[in-house]
């Protein structure tokens, strides 16, 4: 299962689902219809992403939940964006636990998440109680705090604002790669290191940073 999968994240671990031949099947929870087809593909339009139980049945039979929906803090209130960050991704796991014993839940944080919960960017103490509270639930959790992330295979940002940084910065990424290479990925390596997770069953790190990400991700020989 996939959330926010029209999202620039979203779009890369769809695409690495889909490319994956051990995927049988992907279930993308999204408000619109993608404008994607598949025949591994089922998309489920659903507008409260706080309330789940009028698909609740639909949510079953999963082995894993790549949850990418999220939103900048930019203009936004620390209420709402915990209603959004928090209270979304919360509501979304509940759900999904309920009728899958065997789950793997991956969550996209970010870099710079405040797992104490105490700093001073609100942002990051949002995401880092999201974290908290999602690893402390009976399922297998990963939570990824990527840094900058390249879009790869057409994922494009769904912010204007954000989509124009992009191309601006496009060029700068072989850059970043060599001068930081611990703060850059890629789309394409977020999306293979979440299905890599799945098996690992538990075991390793649960929260994973981007070397971690760039070497679960890597591209099999």
């Amino acid at each position: 299962m996939v959330f926010g999968a029209s999202g620039m994240v979203g779009q890369g671990v769809l695409h690495a689902c889909l490319r994956e031949p051990d995927v049988t099947e992907v279930l993308a929870v999204v408000r619109t219809p993608l404008a994607v087809e598949d025949p591994r593909l089922r998309q489920l339009v659903h507008a409260d992403f706080t309330d789940y139980t009028a698909i609740q049945g639909e949510l079953e039979n999963l082995d894993a939940c790549f949850f990418c929906l999220g939103v900048t803090s930019v203009g936004r209130g620390e209420a709402e964006y915990t209603r959004i960050t928090h209270d979304c991704t919360l509501a979304a796991a509940r759900a999904v636990s309920a009728g899958n014993p065997d789950l793997t839940f991956t969550y996209v944080s970010g870099e710079g998440t405040d797992s104490t919960e105490r700093g001073r960017l609100m942002w990051a103490r949002v995401k880092g109680r999201t974290e908290n509270e999602l690893l402390a639930m009976p399922f297998d959790a990963y939570m990824f705090r990527p840094g900058f992330i390249q879009p790869r295979n057409g994922a494009v940002a769904r912010v204007t604002v954000y989509r124009l940084l992009y191309g601006l910065t496009g060029w700068l990424y072989p850059v970043l790669r060599r001068l930081t290479p611990k703060h850059v990925t890629t789309t394409e390596h977020l999306g293979r290191a979440m299905i890599a997770v799945t098996r690992l069953k538990g075991q390793g790190p649960t929260v994973l940073h981007s070397p971690d990400i760039n070497r679960l991700g890597a591209e099999p020989n």
